[in-house]
């Protein structure tokens, strides 16, 4: 009895017919080991075969897909299928006949336990950035970042929710601040970038004349700020696929631009309005339809912009400033007052879900 280059027994010529058995035996022995055997389920394979060797595989007809033994588990080395988290989920659902499980990570950093890698959506918010003060633009909106059949490797993942930027802050003699860019939210490799802040507008010395300022740039950018006398200011920019640019000012008055949501650019200041700001998005990976990442409306001086849809904060002509909706990623309000300790409104905190199949 010979065997061929990778080790399958065969019958030669020269063997006798008493050969033929063991031969035979080996040969189903081989089959047992390298073959691709099918079984009904996991129960029935293990029964049939308490013991794998490493290198065996088999097909289970329940998942139609194929396993392979790696000396201590069955793996998946076909057809990979969903992953697991064995996190507590935030809630279970079922829709078009498809059962799902999803966790929410709403602030600071945690970690997503996968026993089984596989194939998840994931849907990843950067936090909102603050608005700008002083003829102040609106806070761009964070990223919107939805990944469907996401591939989440087996181990400890981390999370990091990214919270809302600070609204810039007037001084004495230091007038029209920046609102600060929110932070990015991640899941291993997944990555969301923060929205960018909302200008305000500058002061030159010794004449106290205002001049604008652009917006700052971000997943959404923040809206230009204002600056009587001065030339317009642009948005700043935002990034292709998660968020759009802030909206842009005039040389004719100090409103700010509204910041960029991830649906739509922040509009201009019109006259003594601020800039509405952009719309956000919805989605529904929690089976509740929910729109997030709305940009926030610049300041003017007879009235603010409007929030943009999914928890932009609108902006206010002075007093307390408006904040982006928690867990939104959405920006914070401009304010047009040029008073000492003035601010603009903070972004509002992102969120992080991952939702399986189970």
């Amino acid at each position: 009895m010979a065997v061929t280059p990778v080790g399958n027994p065969y019958v030669e010529s020269s063997d006798l017919v008493a050969n033929y058995p063991g031969a035979s035996e080996a040969l189903a022995e081989r089959i047992d080991i390298v073959g691709v055997n099918p079984f009904a389920n996991a129960a029935a394979r293990d029964a049939a075969i308490p013991s794998p060797v490493q290198g065996q595989m088999c097909s289970l007809n329940d998942d139609n897909k194929g396993y392979r033994y790696d000396g201590s588990e069955w793996i998946l080395f076909s057809g990979a299928g969903p992953g697991n988290f064995t996190n507590t989920a935030t809630g279970t659902y079922t829709t078009g006949g498809i059962s799902y499980k999803f966790i929410t990570f709403s602030s600071g950093s945690g970690s997503l336990i996968v026993d089984r890698a596989g194939f998840a959506d994931v849907l990843i918010v950067g936090g909102g950035a603050g608005g700008g003060v002083y003829g102040g633009g609106g806070g761009g909106a964070g990223g919107h970042l939805f990944v469907t059949n996401s591939y989440l490797p087996a181990g400890t993942l981390t999370v990091t929710v990214g919270a809302g930027g600070v609204g810039g802050v007037n001084k004495s003699g230091l007038l029209g601040g920046y609102g600060n860019n929110g932070t990015a939210s991640s899941l291993d490799s997944y990555f969301s970038p923060g929205g960018g802040g909302g200008a305000g507008s500058g002061i030159n010395e010794p004449t106290t004349s205002a001049f604008t300022q652009p917006g700052l740039a971000g997943s959404s950018g923040g809206g230009g700020a204002g600056g009587g006398g001065g030339t317009g200011a642009v948005g700043g920019s935002g990034i292709s696929g998660l968020g759009f640019a802030g909206g842009n000012t005039t040389s004719s008055n100090i409103s700010g631009g509204g910041g960029g949501g991830a649906g739509a650019v922040g509009a201009n200041a019109s006259s003594n309005t601020g800039g509405a700001g952009g719309s956000g998005v919805a989605n529904s990976i929690t089976n509740s339809s929910v729109t997030r990442c709305g940009g926030a409306g610049g300041a003017g001086g007879s009235g603010g912009g409007a929030g943009g849809s999914g928890g932009g904060a609108a902006g206010v002509v002075s007093g307390t400033p408006n904040a982006g909706g928690v867990n939104t990623g959405s920006g914070g309000g401009g304010n047009f007052s040029d008073s000492a300790s003035q601010a603009g409104g903070a972004g509002g905190s992102g969120v992080v879900i991952i939702r399986v199949v189970v």
